[in-house]
């Protein structure tokens, strides 16, 4: 489900987590990536794993460009007791804009699939897809 930049950018993480190489310039040659490519992901993409030990998650939702749709979005988010941390949405093209939403989940009061779910019922909502955790 990750592009090839996303999945890059796991493993020059992986090669830099376990000491294979110590250098991000090295990380990124050894994975055919560009340091920018890296940079724009690093701190977005962790390995799926550690969404079960991590509280910050984060997602990529399409959503139709119409108004009140993003305010719909944090509104479930804010329901399920979820801190919002950081919003990116693309500019719309086409009717529809990709929000990249990081959400704190230590105190959610309901499952991530379940908060997953509830974003899919919104309307405008195209797709939701869990992307990674941090902390």
């Amino acid at each position: 489900m990750l592009t090839e930049a996303m999945q890059k950018t796991l493993d020059a993480k992986a090669l830099l987590e376990s000491g294979k190489e110590t250098k991000v310039g090295d990380a990124v040659t050894r994975v055919d990536l560009s340091r920018s490519a890296f940079y724009k992901y690093r701190d977005a993409i962790f390995p799926f794993h550690t969404m079960i030990k991590e509280k910050i998650i984060t997602l990529s939702i399409h959503l139709e460009d119409r108004s009140g749709s993003l305010s719909e979005l944090l509104g479930v988010v804010a329901q399920a007791n979820s801190n919002v941390l950081t919003i990116n949405q693309t500019i719309p093209l086409q009717g529809r804009a990709n929000v990249t939403l990081t959400i704190d989940t230590a105190a959610i009061s309901m499952e991530l699939r379940q908060l997953v779910s509830k974003i899919k019922e919104i309307e405008a909502v195209v797709s939701v897809e869990i992307i990674g955790s941090g902390s």
